[in-house]
This record gives C-alpha cells, sequence and structure tokens, in this order.
C-alpha cells in the first residue's frame, strides 16, 4: 500500500479523481458529495476574465500571475459541471501538493452507453501524478489510477473516454495527451492547496 493515494488515506480528502483501495473510504466518502460555494466560483470565472482583458494589452510587459486555492477551483469545477448540465461528467475534485504534484477523484456516467463487461454505466476513478507543462502545453503524467476499489491501467480510463466522446460526438482523446494551456497561461505552479497561474 505504499503507493496509497493521498486522496484515499484516513487523515485526508484528496485530488481528482475516484477509486480506492480500502473500500471503507468510500462508503463514508461518498455518502454526502459536498456542495460548491458559488462566491469562490464567481471570483475564478473574474480572474479569467482579467487575463483575458490582461491578453489584449499592447508591448512587452512582465509575467503576471494569480493564485487559485484549491476549495475556489473545486468550486469552479463544481459550477461548471452543474450550468452546463454535464451528461457525462458528474463530478471532479482536486488536491494539490507541492512541486505540481495532484490528485483527482471523477465520477462519470455512461447510463445507455453499450459498456464492456468490466465496465459499469456509474463509476468512480481516482488517479494521482505530476502536471508536466512545456513549451505552453500541459499534460497528467499518471503514476496511480483506480477504478473505485481496483488498480487499473491508463488504457481503461482511455477507453471510458473514448466511450463518453462517442455519445457526446467529440473527439477522443488520451489521458496522456498533451493540451494548450487556456486562457493565455503560460505556467502552472501547485503548492499544498493552492495553485499559481502566469500568465
Amino acid at each position: 500500500m505504499k503507493n496509497k493515494i493521498r486522496y484515499l488515506s484516513p487523515n485526508f480528502l484528496g485530488i481528482l479523481c475516484a477509486a480506492i483501495l480500502v473500500p471503507v473510504f468510500l462508503s463514508g466518502f461518498f455518502q454526502n458529495t459536498p456542495g460548491y460555494s458559488l462566491k469562490e466560483a464567481k471570483k475564478v470565472l473574474g480572474l479569467i476574465d482579467k487575463i483575458q482583458k490582461e491578453q489584449l494589452e499592447r508591448g512587452n510587459r512582465a509575467m503576471r500571475n494569480v493564485v487559485v486555492t484549491e476549495s475556489e477551483l473545486n468550486s469552479y469545477i463544481a459550477h461548471r459541471i452543474k450550468v452546463e448540465q454535464e451528461e457525462i461528467l458528474k463530478e471532479l475534485r482536486m488536491k494539490m501538493f507541492d512541486e505540481n504534484r495532484v490528485e483527482w477523484m471523477i465520477v462519470v456516467d455512461l447510463e445507455g452507453a453499450n459498456l464492456p463487461k468490466i465496465l459499469k454505466p456509474r463509476m468512480t476513478f481516482f488517479m494521482g501524478g505530476k502536471l508536466e507543462v512545456k513549451e505552453g502545453r500541459v499534460r497528467l503524467d499518471m503514476k496511480d489510477l483506480f477504478l473505485e476499489n481496483q488498480r487499473i491501467q491508463i488504457s481503461v480510463f482511455d477507453l471510458v473516454i473514448f466511450i463518453g466522446s462517442r455519445l457526446m460526438g467529440s473527439e477522443p482523446f488520451s489521458m496522456s495527451d498533451w493540451w494548450e494551456l487556456p486562457y493565455g497561461i503560460k505556467d502552472i505552479q501547485t503548492q499544498n492547496g493552492k495553485a499559481t497561474f502566469y500568465y
């Protein structure tokens, strides 16, 4: 159990995905999903507007940054999921640590899809890894991935993404892919409980 994701440890709620090494953690944690703070979500929306507006400024300028707490980011994500009435992604929460280490909990719902036997309609994934940022792009170097109480390969989660993409009529992708950073962001650095976005 040396590689247990901290999200799952008894002392600690962790970051973005959902899976568990000891089933008792799931039963206690997911009985009541916490709400989110609309105030915190609006703060993040305001920061996004600020960054976009400052991208329109002319001339050279020094790098700027904004700091977003873990709670604010999770409130923003929950707000987006609710407002956009996501059909597949039902919940996404994350925890941030020093040196760009992150943990995620993700709940997906593939109700109505023709699924392989290894999958079920509603699934909770837990993942942990490190954010890598390079030349304006970012990806998650995943170290741990669980589907509920079972460690799984990244290919299983990629299969879930592929099925979800087909249901939504969008392009499939892999968790190993590199993604362009949004809103003029140049770099991301995480510390315990917060992230600094450079632009």
